[in-house]
């Protein structure tokens, strides 16, 4: 706000009515001539952008998002998350926070960034992104259920329609300020007055958006202190959360000019949660095995530079001496977490030996900690990964052999990860009939569908295939691409020896997809499609 202030207040001075109408064609599209409502709580507030409306908004938002390779696919740590995640809105369902028309209409869907930042955000239409820095720095999940059910209660709040209707109100605002003051102006051929009346009318607009925000962040913590305590999640978490963000930000924020902020100060938020716990005695959120590791798998994909990779590497060796304060079990945890990172580090540097040796570590420093067997299924997890870098299917499916009553997403994914480098048909051709069962169920999972057309491809399947990498396409909202997929599917099917079962799926599917185009074009364009917006 700072630097657009100096910066309108250098440009050279113009009449007052080519600044009036150049603020009136800024305004652009219909926002001039729309009604303006106040923003209302809960419900009431569909008036100004309905569910529906929402939804549709959040899922364009995330047309974009799917694609970017920033957009992580990780089955270990989305599992993870949804075990959070999951209890946290079933208790929002039955406090009544989430209202059947609103679960209905919204996705509910948790997903994970690829960013070292301490961040999470809610988008429109219950969309929620994670980065993964958040996760890495967190202790417990308690913590970090304090963060989701905060950007819980922003969606099951309407806050985003609530801010979309409160910026228009504001925007309205800051051009009703501006005309007045180009009406002074005029009078006073005063170039000055004209430029202090553009500063002066965005800086109320910009502080009235920012105490509505605030307001918000407020209320989501409120609320969403109440849904984590009931979900059964330690009242500590939200405390322990704003303690070590405080601690993370404290060198870069001076505490200066809290009103110009969109949230509440660290500080207040800390004293709210406090307050929130009554006379509870404060014990810091006891953490977990497995808690450690997906914090430390998170540090390790956070960031892919090979200099990142090189510094987690050598945590192996610093976890033999950890120190300073803990008890004995948070630095079992401590060096659980090290001896994972550097194993899961020096994979992906192409590092087998020394791979090998910190996952031996990490088994060991388990074995000495006790029986933990969500920590022992991630570290199988680990050894199936590392086999499958160095190309050895046969001890990766043996990794896996306790667990072979388990029948879950991150199962499904590895089997399918591990046919890949595995030179027999029979285990190729398993994973695959696996993981089409799977989708055929959960259709809009885009990973499943990639190590689908993986397999297909390479057991010379070339319809199921292209089939396969139609329907990644389309699930990660893709239209155009999933098109393309499919009419080169269509096209490849009219070979005397195409499976005309999958031809005809194939067909099916062409045509519902662009059903689903013209329907998504017409939505965007009311008024009509323009020219070439729509590929031929």
């Amino acid at each position: 706000m700072l630097k657009l202030t100096v910066s309108l207040m250098r440009r050279p001075s113009r009449s007052a009515v080519s600044l009036l109408a150049a603020a009136v064609l800024g305004m652009g599209g219909p926002m001039g001539h729309a009604q303006v409502n106040l923003p209302a709580l809960g419900d009431s507030v569909s008036q100004d952008l309905d569910l529906g409306t929402e939804r549709r908004i959040g899922d364009q938002v995330m047309r974009q998002i799917r694609p970017d390779p920033d957009f992580l696919e990780d089955a270990l740590l989305l599992e993870y998350l949804q075990s959070i995640w999951a209890p946290l809105v079933t208790t929002a369902k039955q406090l009544g926070n989430i209202g059947d028309e609103t679960n209905e209409r919204f996705a509910w869907e948790i997903f994970l960034v690829r960013d070292r930042s301490i961040n999470a955000f809610a988008l429109p239409g219950g969309f929620v992104g994670v980065h993964l820095g958040l996760i890495a720095m967190t202790n417990s999940a308690d913590e970090l259920a304090s963060v989701l059910a905060h950007e819980l209660s922003h969606v099951t709040q309407r806050h985003i329609a609530r801010r979309i209707a409160g910026d228009s109100r504001n925007s309205m605002l800051a051009l009703a300020g501006l005309v007045a003051g180009l009406i002074v102006a005029s009078r006073t051929h005063s170039s000055d007055v004209a430029n202090a009346a553009i500063v002066g009318s965005q800086a109320a607009a910009a502080q009235a958006s920012l105490s509505f925000s605030r307001d918000m962040e407020r209320e989501a913590d409120r609320v969403g202190f109440t849904v984590m305590n009931q979900a059964g999640f330690s009242q500590a978490g939200m405390y322990s959360m704003f303690e070590r963000m405080e601690q993370a930000n404290h060198l870069m924020d001076s505490g200066s000019y809290p009103y110009l902020r969109s949230h509440p100060l660290t500080t207040e938020r800390i004293g709210d949660a406090r307050l929130r716990m009554g006379t509870t005695d404060y014990e810091r959120p006891v953490g977990s095995a497995e808690h450690a590791l997906m914090a430390a798998r998170a540090k390790v994909l956070m960031d892919a530079r090979a200099e990142a990779w090189i510094a987690l590497q050598n945590l192996d060796a610093g976890a033999r001496e950890l120190s300073g304060k803990g008890s004995a079990e948070s630095k079992g945890y401590e060096q659980l977490a090290a001896r994972y990172a550097s194993a899961l580090a020096s994979i992906k540097m192409r590092d087998y030996p020394r791979a090998e040796n910190a996952l031996r570590s990490a088994e060991l420093t388990l074995q000495l900690m006790g029986h933990d067997a969500r920590a022992e299924r991630l570290l199988r997890y680990l050894r199936a990964e590392l086999n499958q870098a160095r190309g050895q299917a046969a001890d990766g499916y043996a990794a896996l052999k306790p667990l072979a009553a388990e029948r879950s997403r991150p199962m499904l994914i590895q089997k399918a990860q591990l046919a890949r480098v595995d030179p027999n048909p029979a285990k190729v051709r398993e994973a695959a009939e696996g993981l089409q069962t799977y989708v055929s169920l959960n259709p809009m999972d885009p990973l499943a569908w990639a190590e689908l057309g993986a397999l297909w491809s390479k057991l010379d399947q070339p319809l199921r295939a292209v089939r396969a990498q139609g329907e990644e396409r389309a699930a990660m909202g893709d239209l155009n691409g999933a098109i393309d997929r499919f009419r080169s599917g269509l096209r490849q099917s009219r070979g005397r020896d195409a499976d005309q079962v999958e031809a005809a799926v194939i067909d099916s599917r062409l045509r519902s997809l662009l059903y689903e185009r013209r329907q998504l074009l017409a939505e965007m364009y009311p008024r009509g499609v323009p020219p070439g917006a729509e590929l031929p």
